[in-house]
C-alpha cells in the first residue's frame, strides 16, 4: 500500500509498504481518507519533536472508513466515517484509572511514538474510533485538532464573562479561541504576524488582537482590560522566551495554562509569581469525551469548521507539498491531505 514515511529530518519519501494484518479482538481495520497536517508533524519534518524518533509515518489528525472489524462491531458497521482518538493509552496506569488517557504513564500517539496514519489503511483499537453519520471526512479530521483547544480550555476552568489571553494564532491558539469563545470568554489574541491576526478577527470573530512586533504588549493588554489584565492565558507557541513572558500578563489570582510544549527549561520569578498567586497547569492531547462533545458542537452548528482548512493536497502530490505548508509565508492554517 502507498505510505507516506519520514525518513530523517527534512526528508519525506512515498513508499509501498505492507499491508496491516487482519484486525484482531477490539480492532478495527480503517481506510484512510483525510490526513490534517499540524505543529506536531512539521516539527518532527524539522527535527524538534519531544519524544520523536526516525524513520516515522506521520499522521494522527484522521478522517477514516471503516473497512473491517476484527470482532462485534460495538455499533460499528463497513463504511462508517469516523475520527480517530490517535492516543493509544494502556488502561490500567494510575492516570487511566482516574480518568486521565490523555496522559497515561506509558501512552504512545500515533504519527509521534508510533506509525500513524499517513497511508492507506490502519489497524486501529475500536475505543479509539468516534463515529459520526452527519461530519464529512475533513470535519473528522478536524476533531483532534479541536480537542486540543477543548481540553485546554477545560484544564482552565474558563468562567462566561473572563478576559482570556490565547498567545500564539496557530491552528492550536485558533482551537483554543474556539473553545474559549464558546465558553463565553471576552478574548484577546496575540501572535507576531499580522495576517492570522485578521483571521482571528474576521474568520473567528475575536473582538481583540495585539501583533506583539508592532505594539507594547503589556500596555495593549491593560489598555483593553482596564488595568486588570487577564485571568487566564494560555500558551499555544511552544516557545520558552513567550511561556515565561505569560507570567508577566496574568491577572492577580490567575491561571496560565501551557498548551504548547518546548523542548528546554522554563522559569520563572517566583516573587512575581507568589504576589498573584497564579496558578499554572500543563495542557496534553484530550480526552474521549472531548471527542464526542466536539462532533455533537460541530453537528449541531455550534462550531463552524468552514475557515479552517486553507490548503489541499492529493495524497500523490504530499510530499512535494509539506515542505511548502512549513513556511509561515505561505498563510497556512490547516492543511489537508486527501486520499
Amino acid at each position: 500500500m502507498k505510505t507516506i514515511r519520514l525518513e530523517e529530518p527534512g526528508r519525506l519519501v512515498l513508499a509501498s509498504t505492507d499491508p496491516p494484518a487482519a484486525p484482531g479482538a477490539g480492532e478495527v481495520l480503517v481506510r484512510v481518507r483525510r490526513i490534517g497536517v499540524c505543529g506536531t508533524d512539521i516539527h518532527a519534518f524539522h527535527g524538534d519533536q519531544p519524544f520523536f524518533s526516525y524513520p516515522r509515518i506521520l499522521g494522527h489528525e484522521l478522517g477514516v472508513e471503516v473497512v473491517q472489524m476484527g470482532d462485534a462491531s460495538g455499533g460499528l458497521k463497513a463504511g462508517d466515517l469516523c475520527s480517530v482518538e490517535p492516543y493509544i493509552n494502556c488502561g490500567s496506569c494510575i492516570a487511566c484509572r482516574r480518568d486521565k488517557p490523555n496522559c497515561c504513564v506509558s501512552l504512545q500517539t500515533l504519527g509521534v511514538h508510533i506509525d500513524g496514519g499517513m497511508r492507506e489503511e490502519i489497524v486501529v483499537p475500536r475505543r479509539k474510533l468516534h463515529v459520526s453519520r452527519a461530519l464529512t471526512l475533513d470535519q473528522l479530521a478536524l476533531v483532534e485538532t479541536l480537542g486540543i483547544g477543548c481540553h485546554a480550555v477545560e484544564r482552565a476552568g474558563v468562567e462566561s464573562g473572563e478576559i482570556v489571553l490565547i498567545i500564539g494564532a496557530g491552528p492550536i491558539g485558533l482551537a483554543v479561541t474556539q473553545f474559549a469563545k464558546e465558553a463565553g470568554a471576552r478574548i484577546i489574541v496575540l501572535d507576531v504576524n499580522q495576517k492570522r491576526l485578521d483571521f482571528c478577527q474576521e474568520r473567528l470573530g475575536v473582538p481583540f488582537v495585539i501583533n506583539a512586533n508592532g505594539q507594547d504588549v503589556l500596555d495593549a493588554l491593560r489598555t483593553i482590560t482596564g488595568g486588570n489584565l487577564p485571568t487566564v492565558v494560555f500558551d499555544a507557541t511552544g516557545n520558552a522566551r513567550s511561556m515565561m513572558r505569560a507570567f508577566d500578563y496574568t491577572a492577580h489570582g490567575g491561571r496560565i495554562v501551557f498548551v504548547g510544549l518546548v523542548q528546554s527549561e522554563v522559569t520563572f520569578d517566583d516573587p512575581n509569581f507568589h504576589r498573584r498567586e497564579l496558578t499554572v497547569l500543563s495542557s496534553r492531547n484530550a480526552r474521549p469525551y472531548n471527542f464526542t462533545h466536539i462532533i455533537l458542537a460541530i453537528e449541531s452548528g455550534r462550531i463552524d469548521t468552514t475557515p479552517w482548512i486553507t490548503h489541499r493536497s492529493q495524497f500523490a502530490e504530499a510530499v512535494a507539498e509539506f515542505p511548502k505548508w512549513t513556511r509561515p509565508e505561505t498563510g497556512v492554517i490547516k492543511a489537508m491531505i486527501e486520499l
